[in-house]
């Protein structure tokens, strides 16, 4: 029995019942391995957002892991799913390109963000919009999205980075400690292990070699529990892992910058010009990829990733509303949930909210610990290892448009994919869509 069960004669929301969901929405329903393996699927994303804000704009970077840390949390034990949460994009990417857009014009955008998605939810009027959608143009806003990610990936692994500019330099060089080389192997260890599925390659030979003479039986035993380790192996978690161990290899004076103990946690001072300007240059663009993307695609995406879990976008709308009106008033990064981080969660194993819960606590446990001088660390975490992250993160989120069968939706959602990709625009993305769905209906009604 659920709290959104019929109305029962007693206490249908009583607090064991209560205590179940969340003991049921935070047990993992894979291996420990794979549910922390996922955890790291939106890593590529959150890593160099966070980062660049906080070299570029003196985000605090402790605030921010501490609130987003709890937002993990919470998220996971109410969806039991690896729900993720993600730096608001648009308004970030203002706030790197502006100079004089600081902290108080960023989290004054996502408070106004997070207002008019708290509305749009309790209102029912998002539910209105989900309904109303034709999932051609869902899967249009689903395929630019990852297919911006895959392409942000490649740059990232192609070209070196200065995130305080968020702008690309020369050319990565093949071999080092931040490679070509040594994204090249990541990426292929990746397609061994977990193959073109976000549950593995259990359908393709591990390649493991046998004694001619043992026996057929026994060959085939030790076939099958090689690619069985192989298939199991935490791809994401290694790769992640690795980079961090590098990170301290190329600058070990890092450990001499620790400063242990909590940032500071500080009630915002935002000026009436502050107000303005964050409105009109970073909530402005940001509100229509939050609700195309951190709300109803990520709905439609959970209902396809894990069937039974429809979660209502009045939900969702509500919970990125009521994180930011709380977080950004403490100075605590925008955030929103994104269906690229679901979808690099799936990829890599996640299955449950334990899976976010582990990591939120980790972020948790980091900012109370280090609070922002672990961007010592960050700052020298190979780019290119990120970027393979982030590129299977897209790629995941990029194949759940294929399951558009007619010429008709898929013309539609290329129309869309193309034009959010060219114009750098998911609301002139989805406009376009719109009208081809609705031009072609026309004509079919016509006929």
């Amino acid at each position: 029995m659920e709290c959104n069960d019929p109305p029962q004669p007693k206490f249908t929301c009583s607090p064991s019942i209560l205590l179940q969901k969340l003991r049921h929405n935070l047990a993992f329903r894979s291996r420990l391995s794979a549910e922390l393996n996922g955890a790291m699927g939106d890593l590529g994303t959150y890593i160099p957002i966070v980062l660049a804000l906080t070299l570029a704009r003196d985000l605090d970077l402790g605030t921010t892991l501490m609130f987003t840390g709890v937002y993990n949390v919470v998220t996971g034990a109410v969806y039991g799913v690896p729900m993720p949460v993600q730096p608001m994009k648009s308004i970030a990417a203002v706030a790197i390109s502006d100079p004089g857009f600081g902290v108080p014009e960023i989290m004054a955008s996502g408070i106004c963000t997070a207002s008019i998605l708290l509305l749009l939810g309790v209102t029912g009027l998002m539910q209105l919009v989900y309904r109303a959608l034709p999932l051609s143009v869902v899967r249009g806003i689903q395929l630019s999205q990852g297919m911006s990610f895959a392409m942000t990936a490649v740059k990232y692994v192609r070209k070196v980075q200065d995130f305080s500019k968020s702008k690309s330099g020369e050319n990565r060089q093949w071999v080092g400690s931040d490679g070509l080389v040594l994204a090249f192997v990541c990426a292929c260890f990746v397609v061994v292990v977990n193959g073109a599925g976000a549950a593995g390659g259990e359908n393709n030979d591990a390649g493991c070699d046998h004694d001619q003479g043992l026996s057929e039986d026994l060959v085939t035993a030790r076939k099958r529990k090689c690619k069985k380790f192989v298939f199991s192996l935490p791809s994401a978690l290694i790769i992640f892992l690795l980079g961090v161990v590098l990170a301290f290899i190329r600058d070990p004076e890092v450990i001499k910058g620790f400063k242990f103990g909590p940032s500071s946690v500080t009630l915002m001072k935002i000026s009436r010009n502050a107000w303005k300007d964050g409105f009109v240059k970073g909530t402005v663009p940001q509100l229509p990829l939050s609700i195309l993307n951190s709300v109803i695609a990520v709905c439609k995406l959970s209902s396809d990733l894990f069937p039974g879990k429809d979660f209502s976008p009045t939900s969702v709308s509500v919970s990125v509303g009521v994180m930011n009106l709380v977080g950004c008033w403490f100075g605590a990064m925008p955030c929103c949930h994104g269906a690229g981080g679901l979808a690099g969660q799936y990829k890599f194993g996640g299955r449950s909210g334990g899976c976010v819960a582990i990591l939120g606590l980790t972020k948790l446990i980091l900012g109370l610990v280090l609070g922002s001088s672990i961007v010592k660390v960050l700052d020298q975490f190979p780019v290119g290892v990120l970027g393979v992250l982030l590129l299977f993160a897209g790629i995941e989120l990029a194949m759940a448009a294929r399951d558009m069968n007619t010429k008709e939706d898929a013309f539609v959602m290329l129309v869309c994919a193309a034009v959010s990709l060219v114009g750098s625009s998911a609301a002139l993305g989805f406009l376009s869509g719109i009208i081809a769905f609705l031009l072609i209906r026309m004509r079919n009604v016509a006929d």
